[in-house]
């Protein structure tokens, strides 16, 4: 181990061992609770509210996910909230990247005042009521447009995005492709977008998490069930304590019944949900950890 390597005086040895033993701390602190949803997920209920699943799950059951695969409202919200992620992305990309590109020119004398309105809007808002009375009167209530038009920009994205384009794109460099005849539409398709894949993989990632993630758009404006985004479905489940309809059934025996695998069913949903991040975040990983570092050095 790097640690132990010949060469290094006894106080790196120890400074390195202390600083070994704390990055473990901190990885077993963060990775347990969601091992501990793993385990939880295939175990009995019963054993896990008592405190007895710790290390390893107890009662192995698959009756969680086997409850969820069987739910057609599951794959209503998963359909619906891939859609309003996928889309919404797309869409917030679409406004974003081209805003901050504007924004971040120094030949475009308005960028100041246009930045010090959008930085406005992060701290003043009309509120909730205003708001619901403005996507009403725009027909937009009960539609999966909520999801996408009303986010198209935001603003700490879009001043990430910004910074990323003063600090990465020299001005020498559009003025080495205006003098072969290049645009600045030109120049933002063919020169600033692929040298910009580490920033769009950040702000794309803040999105769509934040798309996956979103509940309280549906909790608000969306009545009908087939546009219920999936998150809706989980608070439906995690709050108020009730198995799916096909496995409950009714009368007192089945509120027994439901009540046994409640806890199971949660903690399946809650992997269930979460995968599809997981499985994206490894992709772009390494665009990630170049991204969030902008605007960190200076000089």
């Amino acid at each position: 181990m790097r640690i132990f390597k010949k060469g290094k005086s006894t106080s790196d040895i120890i400074f390195d061992s202390i600083i070994f033993v704390l990055c473990v701390c901190v990885f077993l602190i963060i990775a347990y609770p969601l091992y501990f949803v793993v385990i939880a997920s295939v175990s009995d209920s019963t054993l896990v509210s008592t405190g007895q699943v710790t290390l390893f799950p107890k009662g192995f059951s698959l009756f969680g996910y086997k409850e969820i695969f069987h739910d057609s409202r599951i794959w209503v919200g998963y359909k619906n909230t891939i859609i309003y992620t996928v889309l919404g992305t797309l869409v917030n990309l679409l406004f974003t990247l081209p805003a901050a590109y504007v924004l971040s020119r120094q030949e475009f004398k308005a960028r100041r005042v246009i930045m010090f309105i959008f930085i406005i809007t992060m701290f003043f808002n009309g509120g909730l009521i205003p708001t619901y009375l403005l996507m009403k009167d725009l027909h937009m209530t009960n539609t999966m447009w909520v999801f996408i038009i009303p986010f198209s920009v935001n603003v700490f994205n879009l001043i990430i995005t910004r910074t990323f384009f003063e600090s990465s794109l020299p001005k020498e460099l559009f003025e080495a492709a205006q003098m072969d005849g290049c645009t600045h539409f030109q120049f933002f398709g063919r020169v600033a977008l692929p040298l910009s894949k580490a920033v769009i993989s950040v702000v794309g990632l803040y999105y769509l998490v934040g798309h996956w993630n979103d509940f309280f758009t549906g909790l608000v404006y969306i009545r009908d069930y087939s546009l219920q985004p999936l998150q809706i479905v989980l608070r439906d489940i995690l709050v108020s304590n009730q198995v799916f309809s096909e496995g409950a059934g009714s009368g007192g025996a089945a509120g027994g019944y439901a009540q046994k695998y409640a806890d199971q069913v949660k903690y399946a949903v809650i992997i269930v949900s979460t995968l599809p991040i997981l499985i994206v975040y490894p992709f772009i990983q390494k665009y990630f950890e170049k991204g969030v570092m902008i605007g960190s050095v200076k000089g």
